[in-house]
């Protein structure tokens, strides 16, 4: 995506629907579907998203929010994929907007480049090699407000910074690093969040109706619902890795993925661990009803070109009839879809290893199951790293039919990491990375 992009269009909100939405053309040509044998999986097509400023996307949703774009296009809708109903269109979440991160003085600084930047709700269309942006719903807080990316609590969350990581941005209660989506048969959507991490109720017009957050994160001063009801071993959830899969049971119950192990009882333990947790929530009892523990592969079969076993994250849960699930277990540059079931027998919720001083921790366990702790069985459906034509990051995953998934790829706003992403301006150094929707069908199905 070329920050200097000429011919971008224009973003248009309907006023007699009250709801902001987009009808973009994205005219750029995706390469063709790669080829495979016909009994391996293989990609059958690819899709891109054009460029479309930021400001002005951002802008025609909530006007005033984005002052300066810094020459980014809209990117990061790739934190999720859902189905919208009709073929080839979908439900897809921003996260919190361009970030980055910058050494200064031997410490990392987090980068918000646009601080106004309000993450949204955006509905796509695959059609031929082309993404269309069919829908945007800003996420707004009770008064209306933008809920912004920006980091919840001082000592807790990373410190917001400037572009340039020289000025200190504010801390904002509301803010929140959205991932997985889901919709209600209501027309709401369900969303979780890194920051708390949370699940949240958003409207069908985007307003949080309520945040679901751990007990004892006593998160004050948001302009919207906040209920403590997640189970307070969360709190110790990494930096930047809190929930970031969700799915949605034919019962209407959530299932939410921890994006890496908890930091239990330290960063070094989170590190080292292959043991994450799944937590399914009732919407009509409004609490969690039962908790998993998730064992990675090593980190070396899930990408061989890894070693640091710090770097495996689960980015997406996809229900797939009954109490069954496809999970993604990924690094940014390989993914593997493993396919587990959620039995009674293996809920470890209220046990001992919810308890944050249960020593060793379920993080530290080598072998969790020769310990006795239930570990959901899960088996290989996919490695998506063995197929031609998959992007790197993946972290949105939807069924399309029973032997087809549509993968999408979250491109971070084309920013990277580093004093060089922006220049002597102040504008993007553009990484090239695209927004695609990538089309995998697999020989045996699911």
């Amino acid at each position: 995506m070329s920050p200097h992009a000429t011919g971008r269009l224009p973003v248009r909100r309907s006023v007699a629907a009250g709801v902001p939405f987009a009808v973009i053309a994205a005219l750029v040509a995706a390469g063709p579907p790669a080829g495979a044998a016909s009994q391996d999986a293989h990609v059958v097509r690819t899709a891109t998203l054009g460029d479309i400023p930021l400001g002005t996307f951002s802008n025609a949703l909530l006007p005033g929010t984005v002052d300066d774009d810094r020459g980014i296009d809209l990117g990061g809708i790739g934190s999720d994929i859902y189905p919208a109903g009709r073929k080839g269109e979908f439900w897809t979440v921003t996260d919190r907007g361009p970030n980055g991160q910058i050494k200064v003085a031997g410490t990392k600084r987090r980068t918000f480049p646009v601080p106004g930047f309000d993450p949204a709700i955006v509905k796509i269309r695959v059609s031929g090699d082309t993404v269309k942006v069919l829908d945007a719903i800003p996420i707004t807080t009770s008064s209306g407000k933008a809920v912004t990316g920006l980091s919840n609590q001082a000592g807790r969350d990373e410190a917001p910074y400037s572009y340039d990581a020289s000025t200190p941005v504010s801390y904002n209660a509301n803010g929140l690093d959205t991932e997985g989506i889901v919709r209600a048969q209501d027309g709401s959507f369900w969303l979780v969040d890194e920051y708390g991490p949370s699940l949240v109720h958003v409207s069908a017009r985007g307003r949080v109706l309520t945040r679901y957050v751990p007990k004892g994160l006593n998160l004050t001063g948001a302009d919207y619902p906040v209920v403590e009801a997640l189970p307070a071993v969360l709190l110790h959830r990494k930096i930047n890795r809190g929930f970031e899969g969700l799915a949605q049971l034919p019962g209407g119950d959530l299932v939410m993925a921890l994006q890496s192990p908890l930091s239990l009882p330290d960063g070094d333990a989170g590190d080292a661990s292959r043991t994450t947790r799944l937590l399914r929530f009732s919407p009509k009892k409004k609490a969690v009803t039962a908790e998993y523990a998730y064992r990675f592969d090593p980190v070396n079969v899930v990408d061989p070109s890894e070693d640091d076993t710090s770097e495996l994250k689960i980015s997406s849960v996809v229900a797939v009839g009954g109490d069954r699930l496809l999970v993604e277990e990924r690094t940014d540059k390989a993914a593997r879809l493993q396919l587990v079931k959620l039995g009674r027998s293996a809920n470890i919720l209220g046990g001992p290893y919810d308890d944050d001083t249960t020593s060793p921790s379920l993080e530290q366990l080598d072998d969790p199951a020769a310990a006795g702790v239930a570990v959901l069985d899960k088996r290989l459906v996919v490695d998506l790293g063995k197929v031609k034509g998959v992007p790197g990051k993946i972290e949105g995953i939807a069924r399309v039919d029973h032997d087809t998934l549509a993968l999408i790829n979250d491109n971070d706003f084309g920013m990277t990491d580093g004093a060089g992403a922006f220049d002597a301006q102040g504008r993007l150094v553009d990484s090239g990375i695209e927004t695609t929707v990538t089309y995998v069908r697999l020989p045996h199905g699911i």
